[in-house]
């Protein structure tokens, strides 16, 4: 177990996702305010925008546009000045959409739910897409259950995905061409549900398991270096910082009938680790 505790760095949000760390700040979605944040290191914030259909996973091209999900309307928006429409997944999505990751290319992988969540469907296998700087959707994986978190590491070559209701970590060979190949699991976790999720230099992933309240540090194969634990749940995590090594944890500190209500339980936590982004 890590000898630091983690400190609070801010609360009085209602779910907060995606936590991003770019051009000095941090960058987060509240789902339920339906709001876009970004946080200083001394817990000021801002509000970036305002996104009705639930903003939901969020990142920057290389070119430094800010790209956020519009969860319930199945969009993608540029928020870099104003809001502006990016790429309409309304056609090819079966549910909200969820996460993604970004290539260096600028291509976007991103889930879905695949299922009618809020409306009690039956859980159901969806698929990654991918969309391209020219604004091109296309299927890049089938069989995905839940994706949720995303992260690319090994120099561009692997994709990371989380399937929260298989309790896995998910690895993808990625192509030159933005192919995905070669699904394999890259952690088995049991019987936690994997959910916001992001990997350090030495090529290990963090990630929050929404249902036990832990941030664990994963390697593949499965073992687990390190584990922070909240009461409640743990939703996402990123990691950033002057150095690259603070971890940004974000959390709904209550029981999850409380989410999606009026109640204000959600609040970003923050510690020092040993390897940096």
């Amino acid at each position: 177990m890590p000898a630091q505790q983690p400190q609070l760095l801010a609360d009085g949000f209602k779910f907060l996702e995606a936590p991003k760390w770019h051009d000095g700040r941090l960058w987060v979605s509240d789902v339920f305010d339906h709001r876009v944040y970004s946080l200083t290191l001394d817990g000021q914030r801002s509000e970036v925008c305002q996104v009705p259909g639930r903003p939901s996973g969020q990142g920057f091209l290389p070119d430094g546009r800010h790209i956020v999900v519009s969860a319930t309307d199945q969009r993608l928006l540029d928020i870099t000045d104003g809001v502006q429409l990016y790429a309409d997944l309304s056609g090819h999505a079966t549910g909200y959409v969820n996460d993604f990751a970004i290539d260096a290319q600028g291509r976007i992988f991103v889930g879905d739910f695949g299922y009618d969540y809020d409306g009690g469907a039956a859980r159901q296998p969806t698929r990654l897409l991918r969309v391209d700087l020219d604004r091109t959707i296309s299927v890049a994986a089938e069989g995905v259950n839940f994706p949720n978190g995303s992260v690319i590491i090994n120099g561009g070559k692997t994709l990371i995905v989380a399937e929260t209701w298989d309790c896995r970590i998910r690895a993808f060979d990625l192509g030159a061409q933005g192919e995905l190949s070669n699904p394999r699991v890259f952690a088995d976790l049991g019987t936690r549900f994997p959910d916001g999720l992001c990997a350090d230099a030495e090529g290990a992933i963090w990630v929050g398991c929404f249902n036990t309240g832990e941030f664990l540090r994963v390697l593949e194969g499965g073992q687990i270096t390190d584990t922070y634990r909240f009461d409640g749940s743990a939703i996402s995590c990123g990691l950033g910082g002057p150095d690259g090594r603070t971890l940004f944890m974000t959390t709904f500190l209550g029981p999850t009938s409380e989410i999606a209500t009026e109640v204000r339980k959600s609040a970003v936590f923050t510690v020092r680790v040993d390897a940096p982004v």
